[in-house]
């Protein structure tokens, strides 16, 4: 085993205590969410930026991860396609976007409390196999978010992959891209280093923010830049 990645006693007793503290302050957050959604949304998803914040905290000064951002993320209504490596970024989310609207599989959605939570905050629910009804629905939910200027925020892979591991895009990427007519901004991600599944270790995330690319090009054109980019930090 590299010794870079063999875990030590010290990474054990760093996650337990991100554990304990995450997910103990977690339903906090939770209750939070629920008390301000009865003032209205914009309070509740300044607790959702919260929650994802307490988060990144969490990382900072418990596990001794950091990150770096490279680039600028967009603060519009485009696609953004970023690489998914860990629970990291699917968690950090509201702190790397200006109140993103994410792509949650329907049966989260389904999921008691977070369904309603989500749809407060506002996400598009992918309806995988229900047919063209569904698809439309998720376009024009998508296209509503876009206009008043809410980056979509998506997994082009559709799930975790480790780092260092390349894998295709999900065909329904290219045709989000198509019916939307959105630019996409392509989002590399090394979480997997470091945010492992159970004993987490210390060293810097990096966020690197693609290339523009601008809609109209052809389905294994756009593909393969965004796949070179967001594949861009597997080294």
């Amino acid at each position: 085993m590299n010794p870079s990645t063999r875990t030590t006693p010290l990474d054990v007793i760093r996650s337990l205590a991100f554990y304990v503290a995450f997910y103990l302050g977690t339903p906090v957050f939770v209750a939070l969410v629920w008390l301000t959604s009865l003032v209205g949304n914009a309070p509740m998803r300044r607790v959702v930026r919260g929650w994802s914040r307490y988060h990144r905290l969490c990382c900072r000064w418990l596990l001794g991860i950091k990150l770096r951002i490279e680039g600028e993320m967009p603060d519009e209504g485009v696609l953004v396609a970023l690489k998914h490596e860990s629970f990291y970024e699917a968690i950090d989310l509201p702190m790397l976007l200006n109140t993103p609207a994410p792509f949650p599989k329907a049966e989260l959605m389904d999921i008691p409390g977070w369904g309603w939570a989500a749809n407060r905050y506002g996400a598009v629910t992918v309806a995988r196999g229900d047919g063209a009804k569904a698809l439309r629905a998720m376009v024009s939910s998508a296209r509503g978010f876009a206009a008043v200027g809410r980056p979509l925020a998506i997994f082009p892979e559709g799930t975790r992959v480790p780092h260092g591991r390349v894998v295709p895009l999900q065909a329904g990427f290219a045709g989000l891209y198509k019916l939307l007519n959105l630019p996409v901004v392509p989002v590399a991600v090394d979480s997997g280093r470091f945010y492992h599944r159970r004993w987490k270790k210390p060293g810097t995330i990096v966020v690197r923010v693609g290339a523009r690319i601008e809609p109209g090009l052809p389905r294994d054109e756009v593909e393969a830049q965004v796949q070179a980019a967001i594949n861009a930090l597997n080294v």
